[in-house]
């Protein structure tokens, strides 16, 4: 196995591990509680990684080791036998969707050989994204919406008017979305899981052609490996909004601040990605209960070979 590939192995243990989290944090769907909802997640997840014969390195985790008790950023997990990897992960993406029994939560994880992640801060990211099948270098984080809007209408064939937009519904991206409205572009507006709405971009029938704005920095990097296994685009970068941030990245070891980071620069070796959906969204299936069984909805993603997955399962409960 070469430095910069991953064991073909490691696909089903990813499957294996988000599902785990996602069932667990089912239980919790529509309860109103975030923290136990979240809370149930990371101890699955944990518990399946635990499992699991890997040198595993918590890269993107639950925070630094003063904040979270369990998957922090330095954990090791797996057996301590078994390939080196980095692990980027988010138990439950969409605390609040799951609490309140909305579309698009996740449980989502990547991993890719040691060193190859990069360590980003819980902080704010600059994010474009678009899916696979565009010619190199046609977004640009640096150009307005309108211009990227249109350049991405132009490769595809189209008019801006028949591109779709996601951006997150914050009032910070009140511009943005005047910007993709101002060339007859569609806003596809989501109240949270930005992990989500930058892998819509890499499925057709989703109708999402770019993904543009800020959110968390960690589900840049989720987003990223995601978005390495099938051939999308990404550029994003850091936004820090006071010094304890700037003084957070320094350690991870990232000193230029202004930096526009490229989608290879973020994930700089092959990955595996797996999500498994909690509730029903555009992209995955929900967990359901039926006679007996919990059944579950995963997509899976190896940049090594360009594969994609979706796995179902059932499982008695």
């Amino acid at each position: 196995m070469s430095s910069k590939t991953l064991d073909r192995a490691l696909v089903l243990d990813a499957v294996r591990v988000t599902e785990a989290a996602a069932i667990a944090s089912w239980t919790m769907v529509g309860r109103g509680d975030e923290k136990a909802a979240d809370q149930a997640a990371v101890d699955a997840m944990r518990n399946a990684l635990n499992e699991l014969t890997i040198d595993g390195e918590i890269v993107i985790g639950e925070g630094e080791r003063d904040e979270a008790p369990m998957l922090y950023i330095g954990e090791k997990v797996g057996t301590g036998k078994g390939p080196a990897i980095d692990i980027a992960l988010d138990p439950l993406e969409g605390t609040t969707l799951t609490a309140k029994a909305m579309p698009n939560a996740l449980a989502v994880m990547a991993w890719a050989p040691k060193g190859s992640l990069l360590n980003a801060p819980d902080t704010y990211m600059d994010k474009i994204a678009c899916g696979p099948g565009l010619p190199a270098g046609v977004i640009d984080l640096d150009k307005s919406p309108a211009d990227n809007i249109k350049a991405v209408a132009a490769a595809k064939g189209v008019a801006p008017e028949q591109i779709t937009v996601c951006v997150l519904d914050r009032p910070r991206h009140a511009e943005i979305i005047a910007s993709v409205r101002s060339v007859g572009a569609r806003v596809n507006l989501i109240t949270d899981g930005d992990v989500a709405g930058v892998i819509a971009t890499t499925d057709p029938s989703t109708g999402i052609d770019l993904y543009v704005g800020s959110g968390g920095a960690p589900e840049g990097v989720l987003a990223c490996a995601a978005l390495k296994c099938v051939g999308g685009q990404f550029q994003g970068r850091l936004l820090f909004r006071n010094g304890d941030e700037r003084a957070r990245a320094a350690k991870w070891g990232i000193t230029e601040l202004d930096k526009k980071y490229d989608l290879h620069e973020i994930v700089r070796a092959d990955a595996i990605f797996a999500a498994t959906g909690v509730t029903w969204g555009n992209l995955l299936d929900g967990v359901t209960y039926k006679d007996g069984f919990v059944h579950t909805h995963t997509l899976v993603m190896n940049s090594s070979t360009g594969t994609v997955r979706e796995v179902r399962m059932k499982r008695k409960a």
